[in-house]
C-alpha cells in the first residue's frame, strides 16, 4: 500500500489530483496569455518572468513591478487574481484539510494486544444507546464505519470509530475480533448476514449478536455464524403486551431476575385508593415492596407518604408467590372483559397479539390492510387516525390501547386522539426515534418503549457485566455486585436512595435471594444487589461506585 493510499482513499486521491491538474492548467494558460498580451503592448519578458507574474498575481502579492498598460491587460489581471484567490485561498486549502487532516487521524486498526472490547458495526439508535451504556460501565468499544467522512464526523463527536469495509474479513482482523468480548450487527438482515460470514473468516470464536426481523432471517443468520439473534419486533410486541393492564386490578409481571418478579398493578377500583403506601401495608401483609408508582405517565419514587389515587399504577417487587397472594386478594376488583385495542398490524402488533393470546386476553387490531396472520374476527380494517374507526374497535370501553406502528408521527397523533376520546384509558406506544419519546408522553402515553433502549439493554446483557431490565422508557432495574465501598454496611447506612436515587429491591447471596431485603442487614462481600431507578439514578450509581 502506497503512502497516499494510507492517508486517504482512492476516491479522495483522485479528487485531489483533479484539483491540482486544473490549477496547473490555469497557471500555464495564464502565463501564455500574459506573453501574448505583453507582446501586443510592445513589452518583452522571459517565460520565467511570466510565471513569476502569474504567481504573484494569483497569491494577491501584486508587487507592481510588472503591469499592463491596456484595459484588456488590466481585465486579464483581474481574471487571474480572482481565479488565484478561489483556488489558492479557498478550494485547495479546504480540500487539503478535509482529505488529509481528517483522514490522517482516522485509524484503520486497533493495537495488536487489544482484548475484551466490543466491536460495533452500524451507527443507529440501538448502537448510540449501547455506546452510552458501554461508557457508563467503562467497557472499551470500537465502531466500524465504511465511510471515511462519517468516521471523521463521529470521532469529532467523541465516538471511537475506525474505517473499514463491513464485508471484508481483513477489517475484523484489524479490529482484533479474535479477542473481542462481543461483536454486534444491528443493520438490515442482508447486511448482518454479510457481516457474519466476513467475521467468521477472521475469527471462529468471537461472540456475534445480530438483530433480525423474521424467523427465516434468524435461521439464516445462525447458519452464517451468529451466536445470538435478537428479533426486536417480537420482543417489542411481548414487552408492550406485558405492560398492558387489561381492565383488572391484578398485578402483572413485567420482568424477572431469577426468583425476583417485578410487577405492576392499577389501583383503580380497589380499597387502596385514598390511602398512602404506609397505610396500604402491602409489605407487612403480603411481603411485597412498592418500589415506585406511575402517575399520568410519570415514574415516581415510592415513599411511605406517597398517596394512592385512581390513576396510580403500583410497581411491585417480590417473589412469584408474593405476587400470587396479591392477586388472590385483589382479583375481585375492577374486572373487565373488554378487548384491548392494538393500533397497527405489523410485526410488532402481531407479536403483541400473540402474547395477549397466551395471557387469555381479548384484543382487536386496527389495520388499513388485511394480513393472513390477522384473524378477520379480531380485525378492524381502517385508518386509526379517524375517530370513528377507533370507536368501532371499541376504544370507548377498552381498558387499554397499544400503538405499534413504525411511524412516530402517526403514533403521536393516535395517542392524542385516544386520550381525547377516553381520558381514563391506558395508552402505551412504541417509539422508533429517540426524539419522539417525550413527544409521545406529552401526547398522552402512559408508557413508551423504544427500540434503542430495549435493544441496547438486551445486547449489553450478553456481556455478563450486569443484568438490566427495562421497565419503561427511562426506568431500569439492574443487578450489580456489591461495591467494595458498601461491603459491611447495611442498606440503611449506604444511603443509596438519597445519594443516587436507586432503590435496593433484592439482595443475592449465591443462589439465595432476599426480597424485600432487610434494611439493617449488612451487605456481604461477593453478593449482588438489584437496584431500581431512573436512567439518571443508574448513571449516578455507576459514577459513584465505578470500580
Amino acid at each position: 500500500m502506497t503512502i497516499l493510499e494510507r492517508i486517504t482513499s482512492r476516491r479522495n486521491a483522485l479528487l485531489l489530483f483533479r484539483l491540482l491538474s486544473i490549477f496547473l492548467i490555469l497557471v500555464i494558460t495564464s502565463t501564455v496569455v500574459f506573453h501574448a498580451l505583453m507582446d501586443m503592448e510592445g513589452q518583452r519578458h522571459s517565460w520565467l518572468t511570466g510565471l513569476y507574474w502569474t504567481f504573484t498575481t494569483m497569491t494577491t502579492l501584486g508587487l507592481g513591478d510588472i503591469a499592463f498598460t491596456s484595459d484588456l491587460g488590466r481585465l486579464f489581471t483581474v481574471v487571474v487574481l480572482v481565479s488565484g484567490v478561489t483556488f489558492l485561498l479557498a478550494m485547495l486549502p479546504f480540500t487539503l484539510i478535509q482529505l488529509f487532516q481528517s483522514s490522517a487521524r482516522i485509524p484503520r486498526e486497533l493495537p495488536v494486544d487489544a482484548r475484551g472490547h466490543v466491536v460495533l458495526t452500524h451507527h443507529g439508535p440501538v448502537t448510540s444507546a449501547l455506546i452510552t451504556k458501554l461508557i457508563q460501565y467503562e467497557y472499551p468499544y470500537v465502531l466500524v464505519v465504511s465511510d471515511l467522512n462519517q468516521a471523521a464526523a463521529l470521532r469529532d463527536q467523541g465516538v471511537r470509530a475506525v474505517v473499514g469495509s463491513l464485508d471484508d474479513p481483513e477489517t475484523y482482523r484489524q479490529v482484533r475480533s479474535e479477542g473481542a468480548a462481543l461483536v454486534t450487527a444491528t443493520g438490515s438482515d442482508i447486511q448482518n448476514t454479510g457481516i457474519a460470514y466476513a467475521l467468521r473468516q477472521a475469527s471462529q470464536t468471537a461472540p456475534l449478536v445480530c438483530t433480525s426481523s423474521s424467523v427465516d432471517s434468524e435461521l439464516v443468520l445462525k447458519l452464517a455464524g451468529a451466536t445470538q439473534v435478537i428479533r426486536l419486533d417480537e420482543l417489542m410486541g411481548q414487552s408492550l403486551a406485558r405492560r398492558t393492564i387489561a381492565g383488572d386490578a391484578m398485578a402483572h409481571v413485567i420482568g424477572e431476575f431469577g426468583p425476583l418478579a417485578i410487577a405492576e398493578a392499577t389501583a383503580a377500583g380497589t380499597p387502596l385508593v385514598g390511602k398512602t403506601l404506609r397505610e396500604a401495608e402491602l409489605r407487612s401483609l403480603l411481603g411485597l415492596t412498592v418500589v415506585g408508582t406511575w402517575e399520568q405517565g410519570q415514574y415516581l419514587d415510592a415513599r411511605p407518604d406517597t398517596p394512592i389515587s385512581r390513576s396510580t399504577v403500583l410497581v411491585l417487587a417480590g417473589t412469584q408467590e408474593q405476587v400470587g397472594r396479591y392477586n388472590e386478594l385483589f382479583c375481585i376488583y375492577n374486572v373487565s372483559d373488554e378487548p384491548v385495542v392494538i393500533v397497527g398490524g405489523g410485526n410488532v402488533g402481531r407479536a403483541m397479539s400473540r402474547s395477549l393470546d397466551e395471557r387469555g386476553l381479548r384484543y382487536r387490531i386496527v389495520e388499513k390492510l388485511s394480513h393472513p396472520d390477522l384473524p378477520e374476527s379480531r380485525l378492524v380494517q381502517g385508518d386509526a387516525t379517524q375517530p370513528e374507526v377507533l370507536k368501532t374497535a371499541g376504544i370507548l370501553k377498552a381498558p387499554a390501547v397499544a400503538i405499534t406502528t413504525h411511524d412516530d408521527d402517526v403514533n403521536i397523533y393516535v395517542a392524542a386522539l385516544s386520550r381525547s376520546l377516553r381520558p381514563d384509558i391506558q395508552i402505551i406506544s412504541r417509539a422508533t426515534q429517540e426524539r419522539s419519546i417525550r413527544t409521545l408522553a406529552a401526547a398522552g402515553c402512559d408508557f413508551v418503549m423504544s427500540y434503542a433502549s430495549m435493544g441496547s439493554n438486551i445486547i449489553f446483557n450478553f456481556l455478563n457485566r450486569g443484568d438490566i431490565l427495562m421497565l419503561a422508557e427511562g426506568v431500569d432495574a439492574f443487578k450489580v455486585p456489591v461495591p467494595r465501598a458498601l461491603v459491611g454496611k447495611t442498606i440503611r447506612e449506604s444511603r443509596l436512595r438519597s445519594e443516587t436515587g436507586c432503590n435496593v429491591i433484592a439482595v443475592y447471596e449465591g443462589d439465595r435471594m432476599t426480597a424485600p431485603p432487610e434494611l439493617s442487614a449488612p451487605l456481604a462481600e461477593g453478593s449482588e444487589i438489584v437496584l431500581l431507578g431512573s436512567v439518571e439514578a443508574e448513571k449516578k450509581f455507576i459514577e459513584r461506585y465505578r470500580r
